[in-house]
């Protein structure tokens, strides 16, 4: 009798583990599940607005809190609407449409207080009913808004041969640094005092190596913005200096802040037609001071490490963006600034993107960018926008300590010792710049 209860006891046993182990399992899986559910990660606290309210572009980014190039619709956001249509026209995937026929989708949006009109691109005037809920926008960004769909301009000013010669003395391309400056009609002191500094077209020699290059520099403008009132006709001035210097380059369209995009449009359109044999090309304000010298140095260095590189792996392009990179920021929400961008407008982070006042970067890349610059919607801030025409490349801007979009310190900026190691400071008005331009060319020997 002992002996068969004890038998049916291990039997019992044998047969209750595998439930009692179901069950732990189930326990477990259930916690897990609740766990995880329950879980809320930790608020990302956003160390980085986009210019316009910090001075400190070395300050901590937050990690993005959303990617940049989202396929998804971000309602109630312009630009990102408009740039999900441009996607699905381009891209065969995000068509849905089974024919395989190309149909264009159609870009404007509905509203429901009622729209605003398209501007016709070369009269400025409305000329269809376009559905842009922008009722609440400033009138700078509804202005933006009327006529970014605008990409040609006509050329007013040109400069046909500032690039003709093929090569130089010494077989090098001819220039090796085209400079880009954009400027304004009224900017007379800042191109002049950047034609006297380091904006010198011609050789110019390097700081260390002394082997240099040649450069070439022109001026991008509009035309003169009448919406913010009166101004005093300048034009036959403009047509003077341009005579004398022949450096001008201006479009038919309103030199605005919001516009300062088209002037990389533009521009690299006329590279394209009128100066395809520079090597880099520096594109900057008319209120930087540049240290041409050291920035040829430099420039020689990455060409000869592309040399090096086209030896081993048949690379033909050089794909070189350089500036003071912004990783990381948002939009700056403060209607008080005019870097404003309405979340209306834009809703997402930024991709990374060179800041304001100079960046440099390869005619390769320049030709690239205008391609690609094909496939992404106007953005109001230029600075951003080359960051989302290299992002749509596959390609992120390089940094380089040497371009101060932010300034020196305060207490370095009169010591002409502490920008030896600058390639780019900003800003500087035209005194200042004709007085560190001197200062830097009667260095102290302790330097």
């Amino acid at each position: 009798m002992g002996k068969c209860c004890k038998c049916n006891g291990r039997l019992l046993c044998m047969c209750l583990l595998p439930c009692m182990m179901t069950c732990h399992l189930l326990i477990y899986i259930m916690v897990t599940i609740f766990v995880t559910i329950s879980y809320a990660p930790p608020k990302i606290t956003i160390h980085y607005i986009a210019p316009g309210i910090s001075a400190n572009s070395g300050a901590l980014a937050s990690h993005p809190l959303s990617p940049f190039w989202n396929l998804h619709l971000q309602n109630g956001a312009l630009w990102n609407q408009l740039q999900h249509s441009l996607d699905r026209q381009h891209n065969p995937i995000l068509r849905g449409n089974a024919t395989g026929t190309q149909r264009k989708p159609k870009a404007k949006l509905s509203s429901q207080t009622g729209g605003e009109c398209l501007s016709d691109c070369t009269s400025q005037k409305c000329s269809e009913a376009g559905q842009y809920d922008v009722n609440n926008m400033p009138e700078q960004m509804k202005a933006f808004v009327r006529s970014m769909h605008c990409r040609s301009y006509p050329i007013l000013i040109n400069q046909p041969t500032t690039c003709k010669r093929n090569t130089t003395k010494s077989g090098a391309a001819y220039p090796m640094l085209l400079m880009a400056i954009k400027s304004q009609v009224g900017n007379f002191e800042n191109r002049q005092a950047i034609r006297e500094t380091w904006g010198r077209s011609g050789l110019v020699k390097g700081e260390s190596y002394k082997k240099g290059g040649f450069v070439r520099t022109v001026f991008l403008l509009g035309r003169q913005d009448s919406s913010t009132g009166p101004h005093p006709d300048l034009k036959n001035f403009l047509e003077l200096e341009n005579q004398k210097y022949g450096d001008i380059l201006q479009w038919d369209f309103r030199d605005t802040f919001y516009n300062l995009t088209l002037k990389d449009l533009l521009f690299w359109h006329w590279l394209q037609h009128y100066c395809p044999t520079a090597v880099f090309i520096f594109k900057g304000d008319d209120d930087v001071f540049v240290r041409t010298g050291a920035l040829l140095d430099y420039l020689h260095k990455q060409w000869q490490e592309h040399k090096l590189r086209r030896a081993l792996t048949n690379e033909t392009h050089i794909d070189l963006f350089v500036g003071d990179v912004i990783s990381n920021a948002m939009p700056n929400r403060n209607p008080s600034t005019k870097y404003y961008i309405p979340e209306t407008f834009y809703k997402g982070s930024y991709p990374a993107y060179a800041g304001g006042g100079g960046v440099v970067y390869s005619l390769s890349l320049a030709l690239r960018l205008k391609e690609v610059s094909k496939r992404v919607r106007l953005f109001p801030i230029d600075d951003v926008y080359l960051g989302m025409c290299l992002q749509r490349l596959g390609l992120s801007p390089s940094h380089h300590p040497g371009f101060l979009t932010f300034d020196l310190p305060e207490t370095d900026r009169g010591n002409p010792c502490a920008h030896k190691s600058v390639l780019l400071v900003h800003r500087r008005s035209p005194k200042e710049m004709l007085a560190l331009w001197h200062k830097l060319h009667n260095l102290p020997a302790h330097c």
